[in-house]
């Protein structure tokens, strides 16, 4: 072993600059594999994250919807039905739209998810600063962290929001009671209000009508039980007329491109991996063939096989480690100076399973060198055949 180790190790050495050019090669395919399963990740939990998040374990939609939160419609008795049923904890109404939001000095606009809830219900999210909404009329308004981050609002400021309704834009100004942690939906961070106060502030045909108790477009329902969300589901749907209830998982996954935005960006990050164990054994397969005649030499004077196929796989090893550690940390770095706004999110598990892939397919990759350097015939490599 300690052979193999310094023929492989003195071998780097003496060719430092060309394993070192090619284990940059690794470091941009690490770049490229991790920055696109951040893009996933990011592109996700632009979609699932409110969902996902939800402080509810069921979600109840119009049955005729289709698992479409933007063609479902539940109204406030249905939502009291639900609310009455034995095991239902509590439930509350969640309406879904889209508003702008005027940047104070800029002649842009930040688009955003307008997302109505009842005060205290469930649908409301926790805050990580200042307080909760206490009203389902009052003006204000609880942001994610990304809209604080973009448009530098803190608690206490005054945010002016642009819909429009009828054929004209509408200003609404509401107060900023809160800040959360990210919930956006639909690729856009949001602003949670009070369900009367969306009603009246959301894009629609007219001008509002002023419900006391408006339509919204789903319920979020929270069960005494937890565990008993497959049987609840039945349960709810079999008392409450016209309405068809899953959990958060099958809520977020048919939002809509949500599975085809996956599938493309998983096969992406497959075509990566592929071509980085093409690039990494054309490298070792090319390097193999320029060294035959030492490889031919060390198996002249005894070398066996199992040293010259141990100091190979120690070169990919460390060439591919290498790599992988300054992409790395490249990554690290350029991911310190994005945006809030860009949807690219770094998770560890995302990330460690992309470092892990693309240091299993270096070995893979190198596979082919290997048993082309078993198979060098010493005197044939020397030219005595």
């Amino acid at each position: 072993m300690s052979t193999a180790i310094h023929l492989a190790l003195t071998e780097i050495w003496r060719n430092r600059g060309r394993f070192l050019l090619f284990s940059m090669v690794v470091a941009l395919i690490t770049l490229l594999v991790l920055f696109i399963a951040a893009l996933g990740e990011g592109l996700g939990a632009g979609n699932r994250e409110y969902l996902e998040k939800l402080n509810a374990d069921l979600i109840a939609y119009q049955d005729t919807a289709r698992l479409s939160i933007a063609s479902s419609r539940i109204g406030c008795e249905k939502r009291r039905s639900i609310r009455s049923l034995e095991g239902v904890r509590d439930a509350g109404a969640v309406g879904f739209s889209s508003a702008s939001i005027l940047l104070a000095g800029e002649p842009e606009t930040l688009d955003i998810s307008l997302i109505g809830v009842e005060p205290g219900k469930p649908g409301e999210p926790p805050v990580v600063r200042g307080r909760g909404l206490l009203r389902s009329g009052a003006d204000e308004a609880i942001l994610d962290r990304t809209v604080a981050a973009v448009t530098n609002l803190r608690v206490g400021d005054r945010v002016t929001l642009r819909t429009t309704q009828g054929n004209e834009n509408e200003f609404y100004t509401l107060e900023v009671i809160g800040i959360s942690d990210s919930r956006k939906y639909s690729l856009r961070p949001s602003v949670i209000v009070p369900i009367v106060t969306w009603d009246k502030v959301r894009p629609q045909a007219g001008k509002p009508t002023g419900e006391a108790n408006p339509a919204c477009n789903v319920v979020a329902v929270q069960l005494e039980d937890p565990s008993e969300v497959e049987s609840m589901g039945q349960f709810l749907e079999a008392r409450v007329d016209r309405i068809e209830v899953v959990d958060r998982q099958t809520a977020y996954e048919n939002t809509p491109g949500y599975s085809e935005q996956q599938a493309t960006l998983n096969t992406q990050n497959g075509f990566a991996l592929l071509i980085g164990a093409l690039v990494i054994g054309g490298f070792f397969q090319i390097q193999t063939m320029q060294k035959v005649p030492q490889i031919g030499m060390l198996k002249a004077i005894g070398t066996p096989n199992s040293i010259v196929a141990t100091a190979t796989i120690i070169q990919i090893i460390a060439i591919t480690v290498l790599g992988v550690l300054v992409g790395s940390l490249v990554t690290m770095g350029v991911a310190l100076v994005f945006p809030a706004n860009i949807p690219i999110v770094f998770e560890l598990r995302s990330g460690a399973m992309a470092v892990g892939s693309i240091l299993l397919i270096g070995p893979i990759g190198g596979l082919v060198s290997i048993r082309y350097s078993l198979r060098v015939e010493p005197l044939t490599a020397l030219g005595l055949d």
